[in-house]
């Protein structure tokens, strides 16, 4: 047997649902430029579940039953007041409320191929509500309830806030959950259908994801680029900081992808709502950093900035709590991994790899009086 460290290069599924090929992402064969420019995040959604873009009507009923299922169990919501708050990370919170879902879910072992896809509509629908809602609780505040008549990345922002969005906090939030909705065989993704390749359930399935994206080499990137702006503070300070970096072999967070060379398709489209979004509040100075840190990493490195990089100041632009930055890449993703993990229901196989042992050889019992 051959070891591959990571699993780089190793194909380990076939999918209809997206693709990375000579550094261009595509969502069911639609270029990502594409949807990023046009679609909403509710045709992407849909686009990923059915393969293939919405109708009007289906379109309008999709909306419909996200906007319909969004309601949490109260005894969810209340679960989170009983959490020691200032100790608990929102992914950790995230995970565990997730599963609690499954608890009042009276079709949560049901496997029908219909049944796995409504609790998929209904874990898109909540997770956006119990993101907003843990973040209201852990501030003593009430959550809000989601309103009907909003789209997804609106009723987001409204629940957050208890505020309507402006017209364009909702054109940069649906934007970014449409550029991170799906992304391959990503490490999530990969750890959703093998927990569901063994025939568990959906809800077990999106828990798994959940745990795999709390890391951070894997979710929370755009964290972690937000704390590095804030220490630098001003656009004087980003060349001794970021040199300094560079020259003690520092990773500089946002930049590098491991599957793309040439650069991270979806960066620019977040680059550019970063732009509008920060001279909006009054902050450009968090995009004129950017674009300086973007200089020298990239000119030194040869390392374009990923699309954690501009989501960083677009979210803070959106007076989003920066540790909230990773539960909300789950509320677009669970998109793409519930999209993967119906696709492996229907064409399942027990995903079972071997392992090179590098071990002792074989060793003979010693009582443990003469050890």
């Amino acid at each position: 047997m051959t070891t591959t460290r990571g699993l780089e290069g190793v194909v380990a599924a076939e999918t209809a649902i997206s693709s990375i090929i000579d550094d261009t992402l595509t969502y069911v064969g639609y270029n990502i430029d594409d949807l990023a420019t046009n679609a909403s995040f509710e045709e992407v959604v849909y686009l990923l579940w059915h393969k293939r873009l919405p109708k009007a009507d289906e379109l309008a009923e999709l909306k419909q039953q996200l906007a319909d299922n969004m309601a949490v169990p109260q005894e969810v919501l209340n679960h989170f007041k009983t959490y020691p708050i200032n100790k608990v990370h929102p992914m950790s919170a995230l995970r565990t409320a997730v599963s609690m879902l499954a608890l009042y879910d009276d079709a949560a072992e049901d496997m029908s191929e219909e049944a796995n896809y409504l609790k998929a509509i209904q874990l898109q629908a909540k997770l956006s509500t119990l993101v907003t809602a843990f973040s209201r609780v852990r501030k003593g505040l009430e959550p809000v309830a989601p309103k009907t008549d909003l789209g997804y990345a609106a009723n987001f922002l409204y629940m957050l806030s208890g505020e309507l969005p402006q017209d364009i906090e909702i054109e940069a939030f649906d934007k970014a959950l449409v550029l991170h909705a799906d992304h391959e065989l990503n490490a999530s993704t990969f750890t959703a259908r093998v927990c569901v390749a063994t025939l568990s359930d959906i809800y077990s399935g999106v828990v798994a994801a959940i745990g795999a994206l709390k890391g951070p080499l894997h979710g929370g990137a755009n964290e972690q680029v937000m704390k590095m702006l804030t220490e630098i503070d001003s656009l004087e300070k980003v060349d001794e900081y970021i040199n300094d970096k560079l020259a003690n072999k520092e990773k500089i967070m946002g930049f590098g992808h491991r599957v793309y060379r040439q650069g991270d398709p979806r960066a620019k489209h977040l680059r550019e709502m970063s732009k509008k979004l920060t001279t909006l509040r009054g902050e450009s100075k968090l995009y004129d950093m950017s674009i300086r840190i973007e200089e020298i990493v990239t000119g030194q490195k040869n390392l374009p900035p990923n699309v954690d990089f501009y989501s960083a100041s677009v979210y803070h632009s959106l007076n989003i709590d920066h540790d909230l930055f990773t539960p909300i890449f789950a509320v677009s993703r669970v998109s793409g991994w519930t999209a993967h993990i119906l696709e492996q229901y229907a064409n399942n196989r027990l995903i079972r790899p071997r392992a090179d042992y590098v071990g002792p050889g074989m060793q003979q019992y010693i009582p443990i009086g003469e050890r």
